[in-house]
């Protein structure tokens, strides 16, 4: 029976998702503002496709630069702290938007329904292709959760903090991102190095 563990996560290395966000600019389609907001909030807090849709302008506190994250599968909601790109994003498409209700869910189709799964991964796609990312393996929205995931486990972030901040019930579902990237292997030699206890 195949663990967790044993599957190989897939995810953008920072030069592919920098190249992610580029490419959802300089295409500057009539929904670029709109797909920056989402795919840089769902990266900045680690959101799930089906997650993006629940958001609500009411989870969005504008003056402390906060979102109520409300995820899915058992995971715990938590409020997570916008950087200022992501933050700057998130402000344009509200205020070109012109949402009427606190209560509206922040990212809608044409239709004026929560944003789908399948669209999200359509845009991802697209977007993974323009910027010329070619392990169409990574061409998933759940791909966003992941980099998110492996970028903070390679910032240092120790494994409870990731824990909390994914919104993980258990510390099993955290593992296995701390998996020995060349980051970290770099670091478990430097460490060696610096001890020099082995003969």
């Amino acid at each position: 029976m195949e663990r967790k563990s044993d599957r190989k996560v897939k995810y953008l290395t920072q030069e592919e998702t920098k190249d992610l966000f580029k490419a959802i600019i300089s295409l500057d389609s009539t929904h670029a503002v709109r797909d920056l907001a989402i795919f840089r909030v769902a990266y900045r807090c680690g959101l799930r496709a089906s997650e993006i849709g629940l958001i609500k302008l009411e989870d969005y506190n504008a003056s402390k630069g906060v979102l109520y994250c409300k995820r899915l599968k058992g995971s715990y909601n938590n409020t997570i702290r916008l950087d200022t790109k992501t933050k700057n994003a998130l402000d344009k498409y509200i205020h070109e938007s012109k949402l009427s209700s606190n209560s509206e869910f922040l990212f809608k189709s044409q239709r004026g329904k929560p944003i789908s799964r399948q669209t999200l991964d359509y845009m991802m796609k697209k977007y993974c292709s323009y910027a010329n990312i070619y392990d169409k393996s990574k061409y998933h929205f759940h791909s966003i959760k992941h980099t998110t995931a492996v970028h903070l486990a390679e910032s240092d972030m120790d494994i409870k903090e990731l824990q909390w901040w994914l919104g993980h019930k258990s510390v099993t579902n955290t593992e296995i991102y701390f998996q020995f990237t060349t980051k970290q292997q770099e670091k478990m030699y430097s460490k060696l190095d610096e001890k020099s206890e082995m003969v």
